[in-house]
């Protein structure tokens, strides 16, 4: 039987008035045992206070920015299942700082030396991450300096050094899991009257694992998580180095990491630009949609463009760019990077197909449609997409599979005042030469007047962008992705074909066929555009009415 508790503020030790930073959950949310529900800071970690039950939450006390001690109500929930944890009992890990000098006795006098710098009691954590090591071989550093930073799903905890001194030598580095008692580095004490606290360990000099310079320590092996987000289409990998200094809570690192995302590359929206869940939410929302690039930065190995003060050299001027452009740039970006482009460049023979055209396009005009050559393209394509099924799939997201598509949507370019935007035939398998004629002409108009809709820009599974009509011989069009292929045609041309005795004139039409060559290997690129244009110079069958 469901019942109603406060949610109170677990032991936070020496700490009070501590501040709010942000609050994880709403009325009526369900939480499970372990949730976090706030998220606090200190000067010395931040930790997440975790719901003591699994249950439904009835309402919240407290906001972001706000201060609470020990013991707050921070709001009611409704529980559901088993009991709640014991509300009174402390929070081990977010004092790991303190738990240095848990005894609180004044020590006695030490004469200095060399001593092991150990983890100290971080509660029931084990195999805890570092995520940062702030000291290296040789450095002075003071009493209570941070040595290094661990993380656990709760908290982000700096161990600080018990005593002042010059470091000779370090034993752990980022990446690597300590446990309480674990070795962190070998410290010539200045003997300025620290003692060990009761129960420590003793100094064993030469007991610990042999020194190892932060700096120059070897990583940890990527995450499994990681390693799948530095997949081609994916978001980068985590630069470990900069994570770690990421400002954001424990619960924000794990969502982080649980998403492949580089907190390095997300801006914050919280107090002293903190990383909300949202912000890691948004960031990934514009990855997915195409409103912004994959980061380029030191998570992808990229190198920057270098930021150029043009105004020194001469008069400019700022021009904004279109909507469309702003749309389209980060999607062609992020697909250029993700996907290994390839171009196949072929000709095909026109001649027959722009005779019949020709003589086809006056009745055609008298009945509203405006027969041009990309009909004739897009009917082709459809043709060859059919014998090479593989050119109108996708890769699935884990790319461990092809999605095959039992439909046809063929996209094609069109040019507008604002630039480039691709509207989608659907089902263009199912329509004839004179249909794909009629909605070609009814979607570049709409195109030119701004008035597509959404969904007459979805779902396309093949593109063709032709530029006949304005020039060129040959380019290499951007995959459109998720699609693994598109098809750019340049302006046909006459030219000399050897027919076996002699040079004849042809009509040939420049086609370039790129591609992703994680799904599309060359011959099979080669064998597409022969086959397509085989389809163009058979005009009988392209002019065939759909059964």
């Amino acid at each position: 039987m469901a019942n109603s508790i406060d949610i109170v503020v677990p032991d936070l030790g020496d700490f009070s008035d501590v501040e709010i930073i942000e609050v994880l959950v709403s009325e009526g949310d369900r939480v499970a045992r372990e949730d976090g529900l706030i998220t606090l800071e200190t000067d010395k970690a931040s930790m997440d206070v975790p719901s003591p039950a699994d249950g439904v939450i009835e309402s919240i006390a407290v906001a972001a920015g706000g201060r609470i001690n020990s013991g707050d109500v921070i709001g009611r929930m409704r529980v559901e299942g088993g009991a709640p944890q014991q509300q009174a009992e402390p929070q081990p890990v977010h004092q790991a700082a303190d738990a240095a000098r848990a005894a609180g006795e004044a020590p006695a006098a030490d004469p200095g030396g060399a001593r092991t710098l150990r983890v100290p009691d971080i509660g029931d954590f084990a195999d805890v991450d570092v995520i940062e090591v702030h000291v290296s071989e040789g450095q002075e550093i003071s009493a209570d300096e941070p040595l290094i930073t661990l993380e656990t799903d709760k908290a982000a905890m700096d161990v600080p050094a018990e005593v002042g001194g010059r470091i000779v030598s370090v034993s752990v580095a980022v990446g690597d899991k300590v446990s309480k008692d674990s070795a962190i580095a070998v410290i010539e004490a200045a003997g300025s009257g620290a003692a060990p606290a009761a129960g420590e360990p003793a100094p064993v000099p030469q007991a610990q694992p042999a020194a190892r310079p932060a700096a120059a320590a070897p990583q940890a092996a990527q995450p499994a998580k990681q390693q799948a987000a530095s997949a081609p289409g994916r978001l980068p990998p985590i630069n470990e180095a900069g994570f770690a200094r990421a400002h954001a809570s424990p619960s924000v690192r794990k969502l982080a990491r649980e998403l492949g995302v580089d907190l390095v590359q997300v801006k914050g929206s919280g107090p002293k630009s903190r990383v909300l869940h949202d912000d890691v939410k948004a960031f990934v929302k514009a990855i997915l949609t195409g409103q912004a690039a994959a980061p380029a930065g030191a998570g992808a190995g990229l190198p920057q463009v270098p930021k150029v003060d043009f105004a020194k050299f001469g008069e400019i001027e700022l021009q904004k760019l279109t909507r469309i452009q702003k749309i389209s740039g980060p999607r062609l970006q992020a697909s250029w990077i993700n996907l290994p482009h390839v171009t196949q460049h072929d000709l095909a023979d026109i001649t027959e197909l722009e005779d019949r055209r020709q003589k086809l396009k006056g009745p055609a005009k008298e009945k509203g449609i405006p027969l041009t050559p990309l009909a004739f393209i897009l009917k082709a394509c459809v043709a060859a997409l059919r014998a090479f099924p593989k050119v109108n799939a996708s890769l699935s997201d884990d790319g461990e599979n092809l999605v095959l598509k039992k439909y046809c949507h063929l996209g094609f370019a069109a040019d507008t005042d604002q630039g480039l935007v691709v509207p989608v035939i659907r089902d263009a398998d199912q329509k004839d030469v004179y249909e794909l004629a009629k909605e070609l002409g009814e979607l570049s108009l709409a195109a030119r007047e701004g008035k597509l809709k959404a969904e007459q820009m979805q779902g396309a599974t093949f593109t063709v962008s032709s530029l006949g009509g304005i020039g060129g011989t040959a380019f290499t069009p951007i995959v459109n992705a998720p699609e693994v292929a598109i098809l750019g045609v340049s302006r046909h041309s006459i030219q000399p074909v050897w027919d076996g005795e002699k040079f004849v004139p042809r009509l040939m039409l420049p086609l370039s066929f790129s591609y992703d060559h994680r799904v599309i290997d060359g011959a099979m690129a080669v064998r597409f555009t022969t086959c397509l244009g085989e389809a163009l110079a058979d005009v009988d069958s392209l002019l065939q009415a759909i059964p």
